[in-house]
């Protein structure tokens, strides 16, 4: 069974969202909302999300880009805004999560993209990029990971939210992550109450807070073992594919889940990069940062 969500009525969340709405139902029979906004002979930039974000999170991206010639795509993963969303928890991988990106790009016949990633969508984005290099420009980095934690022990509050009871009831039932951890624990500054509710509405039921639990139980499975991480394992292998890639990376300092360590692992795997640590900017660096961010993405998307 899959439910869909729904806003109270406005989907442009008062005008901070003020997107044509766009579907695909991929191959497997899930219907995935996306946006594709500017120029269809501009250059490509495709932004990917993470968890419990959507398309969303790249508001203030999308208009920048667009008001400068780019074409700007950003899709919501199966389960999280406007997509889909099964009501099972074992619907959920990241392979799945992949083969719908794929779908997508394929249905757009879109090539020379630059891929944006942040959080689960650095390992569902560049799963797709060590396959198909031949269709990538450019990557630009943000807060995210490809490779397996260097532990098997996730952290306390991952274990807690994971578990089948006590998790449950605080992720789908209570919505802790989009209404505690993603306002208080994961941004470094107050996103305006107005501009939640693009979080917020999309997430109205239990039942539609099944990709979120799900997403946190894939984190636990990538550190602890089990398809996840073997996932994880095997695009680090394969990320010597994307070597020379013009690569634009971007963290936010005071993450408190991917901490600087992963930072220093990126500028390893691609010695190439152009890097910018925000000090003061958190996980959600979109959030916290757009005035500074989008310059840096602008510039580095004109001059590569």
């Amino acid at each position: 069974m899959a439910v869909a969500s729904s806003a109270q009525g406005d989907w442009t969340f008062g005008g901070a969202w003020p997107y044509e709405p766009r579907w695909l139902t991929t191959p497997d029979g899930i219907r995935i909302h996306y946006v594709d906004e500017g120029p269809r002979g501009g250059q490509t930039v495709v932004m990917l999300h993470g968890n419990p974000t959507w398309g969303y999170l790249y508001r203030n991206f999308i208009r920048a880009l667009t008001d400068r010639g780019f074409r700007a795509i950003a899709h919501d993963e199966m389960g999280f805004g406007r997509s889909e969303k099964p009501a099972d928890v074992r619907a959920y991988s990241v392979e799945r999560h992949v083969r719908h990106f794929g779908a997508l790009v394929d249905e757009l016949r879109l090539d020379q993209v630059t891929l944006v990633v942040h959080d689960w969508g650095g390992p569902i984005g560049l799963s797709w990029a060590v396959d198909h290099p031949e269709r990538v420009a450019r990557l630009a980095i943000l807060n995210t990971v490809a490779w397996p934690a260097p532990t098997r022990r996730p952290s306390l509050a991952y274990r807690i939210l994971a578990s089948p009871g006590l998790g449950d009831l605080l992720v789908r039932r209570a919505n802790v992550v989009v209404r505690y951890a993603l306002p208080r624990r994961l941004v470094a500054r107050p996103i305006p109450e107005s501009e939640r509710r693009g979080y917020l509405e999309c997430y109205p039921t239990p039942a539609s807070r099944t990709g979120i639990y799900a997403a946190v139980r894939l984190a636990v499975e990538s550190v602890e073992g089990g398809p996840a991480r073997e996932h994880l394992a095997r695009l680090e292998a394969a990320l010597d594919r994307l070597a020379g890639k013009p690569t634009l990376i971007v963290w936010g300092m005071r993450d408190p889940i991917l901490k600087p360590a992963l930072l220093r692992r990126f500028r390893e795997r691609f010695p190439q990069a152009e890097v910018h640590e925000l000090a003061d900017a958190s996980h959600f660096l979109q959030e916290d940062a757009p005035e500074r961010i989008l310059p840096l993405l602008l510039k580095y998307l004109e001059r590569s």
